[in-house]
């Protein structure tokens, strides 16, 4: 079985789709704290994702002891570098929207397993969207119908729903939009033992 340093239904529901036998449990990481330090220090958008997801892993690894526990994060990054957060409110998605809007920008979904305590196994993939231009008609219409289903996620969107419409081209692996590089984790379960090969 594998631990899931998250409340995150949308990784949870991944996984489980995926035929891995998860729990998931909070991690109790503070990380709005370690995000800001981290940036401060004037770390990359890649890094981030790979610190806040350790993080999340060796916290509660060292909290529940014997067991493999995946922390994860994903972080949006700008052509400029610079990195969008989830969105406080309405308003705030609709600015994100119109920023993103017409632009590329990439995602970082980084995943780590910790191993008593220890970082054992590490992932960060990359997928580079390209958002169409929006109206602001369609952005005022899109955040009012969709936003219980985005407002906890950077970008504004859900890949596999409604938030299709937003694109005009992707280049990376599906699962690492949703925030998760579930291909190179199932691998490493296998190698693990935890699922079969």
């Amino acid at each position: 079985m594998l631990v899931l340093a998250s409340k995150s239904k949308a990784r949870h529901a991944m996984l489980e789709a995926a035929g891995v036998v998860i729990e998931s449990l909070p991690p109790n990481v503070d990380e709005e704290a370690l995000k800001a330090g981290l940036q401060a220090d004037g770390v990359t958008a890649r890094n981030l994702a790979d610190a806040l997801a350790e993080a999340k892993a060796v916290r509660l690894s060292r909290r529940i002891g014997p067991a493999l526990v995946l922390g994860g994060d994903q972080v949006l990054a700008l052509e400029d570098g610079s990195m969008l957060d989830k969105p406080l409110d309405r308003d705030d998605a609709k600015a994100h929207l119109q920023l993103l809007s017409g632009k590329k920008h990439k995602l970082f979904s980084a995943a780590v397993i910790a191993d008593q305590g220890s970082p054992v196994w590490r992932h960060v993939d990359i997928a580079t969207l390209t958002m169409r231009p929006l109206s602001d008609t369609f952005i005022d219409s899109y955040v009012e119908a969709e936003w219980d289903n985005i407002r906890h996620c950077v970008g504004c969107y859900e890949i596999e729903a409604h938030g299709a419409q937003l694109f005009s081209d992707i280049k990376g692996n599906h699962f690492t939009i949703m925030g998760l590089p579930l291909l190179h984790l199932l691998d490493y379960l296998r190698v693990r033992g935890v699922m079969t090969s």
